[in-house]
């Protein structure tokens, strides 16, 4: 955070012996200075230091939008004092996350009487607060909110329901069986659906989604031009969105453009769902579309649907083979320029001409991945985890040089079997790690590691005639790029027990590592990095390449790294980490990882750490050396660890963090529990949703959804 009058005062000095004043520059050059500092940091701090920077603090161009979604800082006082100070100029408002907020602020958003944008997701609201707020707010056209246990909309005033028919856009993360407050936005034009409704209550009682049916109201959707659902494992939340879907399929609206529905696992198609599709492929053309597996394995379904200027793409887990994907998607060819968002992930057929007999494990064609390039040539996010996408010995150009031809990827998903060279792959003798089963060993001790020191002399070490590093050269404005194990699973899935044993790694895996990993470092803009399942790495060094390179990374996930017996790269990360200034978010999943105090001394150089996470299997921590570190890095609000060590180390560990810390970082959120205990789904329900989706759970997250889906 900024401390303004400090650095104003230590900044004139220099300036002045320098011949310059930070305050001579125009006032264009000025407010984009200042429109990278903090809302809450201009208008509290900075506006207070000259008079100059109070006119300037106060420019429509900065007070327009507030985002405090990430504003870790602020309390109930800091926004009650900038609604205060600003609420009439503000148009734009984003809460989002803002778990640590009592529920009493919200009741100072009815200041920002012109809101026209307001997003409170993960804020606490009752139907009460809300009906109050609403009410007041009759600018009021998009709207965000979660719908929790106790939500009654029987106590929506009549001038909050007035507000609510004009609002466009709605989204609604729900935690309990309910319509919410989407009957009574009777004009929505954009509905974001996000189903987070746990089988069982707290107390075990088990949920249904027939609690809604003697609801008297029912959607309206008859403007409505996007729809998007997402659903967390369960069956209740299947039940839920089912309901939801009834009333469009019984009249779609003309207008729909974009229809979305993510569910994992099997979402079963019923005859009211087949009845809504069948009148989609009638009477609408999409620009975006993503439907449950089920709904279309087996049909010919994408033979009817109509497509407009499409966007957006996601066959996530579908048995869609190539031939399918090329004549019924992008019609033999056709110009998608349009299309600049592609998911794939799971999809282990699509880079085949078909499926039927053919195994996941076979080559693809890769006349198949050439067909989608040159169609699909303005591709900014493509995801192709979890699926084994082999490059023939003998046969067609390798996937990587396909890849290289799509100059404007900005995030790109990849199993870690598909960036192999062939003829390397075949001519390498095995190596150490290689003859090494991939299974867990016993303990050991973790000492210091050796590695090539001379990182010049290694990258010249075969590896720049690789197709990877081809690859990697040719991508230069990636920002987002995920190397994941086809057969790898996390640790700690979603509502379930954590998971035991893992699958070993793809054959054609076995000989990428160290150098791969060296490869990326050539990605000068990189801000987020996630490696899992690479079993060839010995020492990790390619990791001190993209510390030293990638000075720009933001997220770093890495998991499963080189033998599951011992964490044989931990003296190299830690190595990386003191190069990582930028670095926000880190998760390590691995199985026997000691966090003890030398690692946490390396990570103490991130200073701009905010999150960390680690999941490891038999794993040990020293509760000094966390302490330590959490009085080091004061930008730390989020420590999540799930390790070896007994319940009672935990709880002591955690209690001990929050007692010493919550006063000073009101956002903190510290949860150590071990692994493997049976209560660990109990303990996961009360982590904010913010920080689950975005870090603690594993997850590939390229393509995930439309971009700019919601701002």
């Amino acid at each position: 955070s900024l401390h303004p009058p400090q650095a104003i005062v230590s900044g004139e000095s220099e300036e002045e012996s320098n011949g310059v004043n930070l305050m001579e520059f125009s006032d264009e050059i000025l407010l984009h200075i200042l429109s990278y500092v903090p809302c809450t940091d201009l208008v509290l701090n900075v506006r207070r230091t000259c008079r100059k920077l109070a006119t300037l603090c106060l420019d429509k161009s900065l007070t327009h939008t507030v985002l405090l979604q990430k504003d870790y800082k602020v309390n109930k006082d800091k926004v009650k004092q900038l609604m205060r100070d600003i609420g009439k100029e503000i148009y734009q408002l984003n809460m989002a996350g803002c778990y640590w907020l009592p529920s009493s602020t919200i009741d100072h958003v009815t200041r920002c009487k012109n809101l026209v944008k307001l997003n409170l997701s993960g804020c606490h609201v009752t139907s009460l607060r809300l009906s109050k707020m609403l009410s007041t707010l009759q600018h009021l056209r998009s709207l965000a909110i979660d719908v929790n246990p106790g939500f009654d909309a029987s106590q929506l005033s009549s001038e909050c329901k007035a507000t609510l028919s004009r609002v466009l856009e709605l989204k609604q993360t729900l935690y309990t069986p309910s319509y919410g407050v989407v009957p009574c936005c009777t004009s929505l034009e954009k509905l974001l659906l996000y189903f987070e409704i746990l089988d069982r209550s707290r107390e075990g009682f088990m949920l249904s989604g027939q609690l809604m049916v003697g609801e008297s109201n029912v959607p309206h959707y008859q403007n409505l031009r996007v729809f998007y659902a997402r659903l967390a494992p369960g069956y209740v939340n299947q039940e839920v969105v089912r309901l939801y879907l009834a009333v469009l399929s019984d009249r779609t609206p003309e207008n729909l453009h974009a229809f979305l529905i993510s569910a994992p696992g099997s979402f079963a198609e019923t005859g009211a769902t087949k009845n809504l599709l069948d009148s989609m492929a009638r009477n609408v053309r999409l620009d975006a579309l993503q439907l449950p597996k089920a709904w279309i394995n087996g049909s010919g379904l994408l033979q009817h649907l109509k497509f407009n200027n499409p966007f957006y793409f996601s066959f996530s887990r579908c048995t869609l083979s190539g031939g399918h994907l090329i004549q019924r998607v992008i019609n033999g060819g056709k110009d998608l320029k349009s299309l600049t968002s592609l998911n794939l992930s799971g999809c282990v057929h699509c880079l085949a001409p078909e499926s039927l007999f053919r195994k996941a494990e076979d080559d693809i064609d890769s006349s198949i991945l050439e067909n989608l390039v040159v169609s699909c040539c303005n591709l900014r996010h493509l995801n192709l985890s979890a699926a084994h996408h082999h490059s023939s010995e003998s046969i067609g150009s390798h996937l990587c040089q396909l890849l290289s031809r799509l100059k404007h990827l900005l995030s790109l998903a990849l199993p870690v079997c598909s960036i192999t060279d062939v003829a390397a792959n075949v001519e390498k003798p095995p190596t150490a790690s290689n003859l090494v089963p991939q299974t867990f060993g016993r303990k050991v001790r973790i000492g210091i590691q050796t590695y090539p020191r001379n990182l010049a002399d290694q990258a010249n070490q075969k590896i720049e005639s690789s197709v990877f590093w081809a690859l990697m050269g040719s991508l230069r404005f990636l920002e987002t790029l995920e190397v994941i194990g086809s057969s790898f699973s996390s640790a700690m899935p979603r509502n379930e027990p954590a998971i035991r044993n893992s699958l070993p790694p793809c054959v054609r895996a076995q000989s990428v590592g160290d150098s791969e990993v060296a490869a990326i470092s050539q990605l000068t803009y990189l801000q987020s990095l996630t490696l899992a399942q690479l079993p060839n790495i010995l020492t990790g060094s390619g990791l001190i390449n993209i510390g030293l390179q990638c000075q720009h990374l933001r997220t770093l996930s890495l998991a499963n790294l080189g033998m599951m017996g011992k964490v044989v790269y931990i003296s190299a990360l830690m190595d990386m980490l003191k190069h990582c200034k930028c670095l926000r978010d880190l998760r390590l999943e691995q199985p026997y990882f000691c966090a003890g105090a030398q690692f946490f001394q390396a990570l103490s150089h991130c200073s701009s750490l905010q999150r960390l996470c680690i999941v490891s299997r038999s794993g040990t921590l020293q509760s000094d050396a966390v302490m330590s570190f959490m009085a080091n890095c004061l930008e730390v609000i989020m420590c999540h660890m799930f390790m070896g060590e007994s319940l009672t180390v935990c709880k002591n560990l955690q209690q001990s963090i929050v007692r010493s810390f919550q006063a000073d970082r009101p956002a903190l959120n510290v949860v150590i529990f071990p692994l493997l205990h049976e209560d660990l789904t109990e303990v996961i329900r009360d982590v904010p949703m913010r920080h689950l989706d975005e870090i603690t759970l594993f997850k590939s997250r390229v393509a995930e959804e439309p971009p700019n889906l919601w701002w």
